[in-house]
């Protein structure tokens, strides 16, 4: 079991440094400690729903973590979400791989052309903000990531939010869609609840110190360190399914 803490509190740890659910990490690490990727899917959203609100409380402690924006976004991101158990129920391993890679793909290009510190209107319009979170949470749920590896890419990219901002939101998105996913997975009984809470635990540690860390560093290297660890990522993803 040694392992899988290590994963918990090294999952943790990212989640809070880069506001994402975890998913993005949790998942190669357990394909590589021998899980299938159903059963890694079910216990990364077991540990995103966990850590997310953690995270998110110390974040709106903070005073980073607007809740009247997030809850759009995160309402729709619970919606869409409700469909992920049907999704990885009837859909094969290759071809959720290939999701999560595309997502992890679309993450890296957003983030590459975006500003860290935008000078633009931001873009709130609340039904905008739902279908957004709607269309996140149905996808990102059903390969075991949160969303934040999307929310936030759309938020800086698009929406014109400032990178720091942006990472709280998709934090707290996470919230709601994960939570919708455990459901839903649960339903259709894809869930290992000893393994997800045993490594959800375990991860809180690593958030603290990840939320701690994100807080003192400037956005302009955030943006390089989150870039450069979803290049890895996609990586390390694709060698294993290849």
């Amino acid at each position: 079991m040694i392992e899988f803490i290590i994963a918990g509190i090294f999952t943790g740890f990212f989640s809070g440094f880069f506001g994402i659910g975890g998913g993005t990490i949790l998942v190669p690490i357990l394909l590589y400690l021998g899980l299938n990727l159903k059963t890694a899917i079910g216990v990364s959203v077991t540990q995103m729903m966990i850590s997310s609100l953690f995270g998110s409380f110390l974040n709106y402690k903070k005073g980073l973590l607007k809740i009247n924006e997030g809850i759009f976004i995160g309402i729709g991101g619970s919606i869409g979400a409700i469909l992920s158990g049907f999704i990885v129920s009837n859909l094969s391993t290759q071809f959720l791989g290939f999701i999560f890679l595309s997502i992890l793909l679309f993450a890296i290009i957003k983030f590459f052309y975006a500003p860290s510190e935008n000078e633009k209107q931001e873009i709130t319009n609340r039904f905008i903000l739902f279908s957004i979170g709607f269309f996140v949470g149905m996808i990102a749920i059903s390969v075991g990531v949160g969303g934040a590896v999307m929310i936030t890419p759309i938020l800086v990219g698009i929406l014109n939010y400032d990178l720091k901002k942006a990472v709280s939101l998709s934090l707290f998105f996470v919230i709601f869609s994960s939570t919708s996913g455990f459901l839903s997975m649960s339903y259709y009984n894809l869930i290992d609840y000893k393994l997800g809470f045993f490594i959800a635990i375990f991860s809180l540690i690593g958030t603290f110190i990840g939320i701690k860390i994100y807080h003192s560093i400037q956005p302009k290297n955030h943006k390089k360190q989150l870039l450069l660890w979803y290049i890895l990522i996609f990586i390390l993803t694709l060698i294993k399914i290849i």
